[in-house]
């Protein structure tokens, strides 16, 4: 019986699939912040241990690249638009697009939060080793307050928004059966 061989994956995307370069950033993005909040998870129900300080002691470093794949991912997801598989007609069409967006904005807030907070510190912001700002004498308040309020929480709710999206996928396909779940992590149907 020959054996069907499958196209190589576009780098770019395509309307029946996500290309390599959408999918490396998806998965990418997906580890980062799986690390990111099993580290912060741990610190809310351990407290201060060395187990959680492995995790969250890398944590302003995984942040600074998660920044940069999350720049790049929208830039990407801006520049493939027209190319990309559709999210579907009708109100669920509509909610998908919609929860992609809130997703999208909450990724970039989260860490440009922390930026702006960072900006504003007393500490140097020096994330690999080398210095990206200046320790600011005195803090600028404002900045460093706005960044408390929004880093920790919105990062929750990014986690939320996460947590639907997977969960979306499943219903995707368990219930619907659609592929949905292919065009990012596999072949595409058909």
């Amino acid at each position: 019986m020959p054996t069907q061989q499958s196209e190589p994956l576009p780098l770019g995307d395509t309307i029946q699939r996500y290309g390599l370069v959408s999918r490396i950033l998806h998965w990418s993005m997906a580890a980062l912040l799986l690390w990111q909040f099993l580290g912060m998870g741990l610190k809310l129900t351990l407290g201060r241990t060395p187990l959680v300080s492995f995790f969250t002691g890398s944590h302003q470093m995984v942040g600074t690249v998660l920044f940069v794949l999350i720049l790049a991912r929208v830039i990407w997801t801006i520049a493939n638009r027209r190319h990309r598989p559709a999210h579907g007609d009708g109100l669920l069409g509509l909610a998908a697009r919609a929860g992609h967006m809130a997703l999208y904005l909450v990724m970039l807030i989260v860490p440009a939060a922390a930026i702006l907070r960072a900006y504003g510190s007393e500490r140097v912001f020096a994330p690999f080793g080398f210095q990206i700002f200046p320790a600011q004498q005195p803090e600028i308040g404002w900045m460093v307050g706005i960044g408390d309020a929004l880093h920790g929480e919105l990062g929750w709710l990014m986690l939320a928004l996460i947590a639907g999206h997977v969960v979306m996928v499943g219903l995707h396909q368990a219930m619907w059966r659609d592929g949905t779940l292919q065009r990012m992590a596999g072949r595409p149907r058909g």
